[in-house]
């Protein structure tokens, strides 16, 4: 697909408050939009192949890489190179992020 219209496409519920929608993706490249309850928690993990920018496009957050600690908000985003512990805790309501993955999470794809 070329195009992704917010309004057509649903939330795909990941349980303990956390919901996701995948917005494009190509072999090289994918983003995907994570939204969190207020208290939901990304669990801090890393990824072994995946690099990850995620971009705070609403509410807030406190993300962690490697250990450092910070808070994020609207326009704010953390770099997590693969093998980089990260995670996060989400500070509002309907907090989101806007994660772009390279290369594509094919896992998220056969769910």
């Amino acid at each position: 697909m070329h195009f992704y219209f917010n309004e057509s496409t649903p939330w795909e519920e990941l349980g303990d408050g956390i919901r996701r929608k995948i917005v494009g993706h190509t072999p090289q490249l994918m983003s995907v939009l994570v939204q969190f309850d207020k208290g939901a928690i990304g669990t801090p993990h890393a990824h072994d192949v995946h690099d990850q920018i995620a971009v705070v496009i609403s509410g807030a957050f406190e993300a962690e890489v490697e250990g450092q600690k910070h808070i994020l908000k609207v326009g704010d985003a953390f770099v997590a190179p693969h093998h980089h512990t990260h995670g996060v805790v989400a500070l509002e309501d309907k907090s989101t992020l806007l994660d772009q993955f390279s290369p594509c999470r094919d896992d998220y794809l056969s769910t």
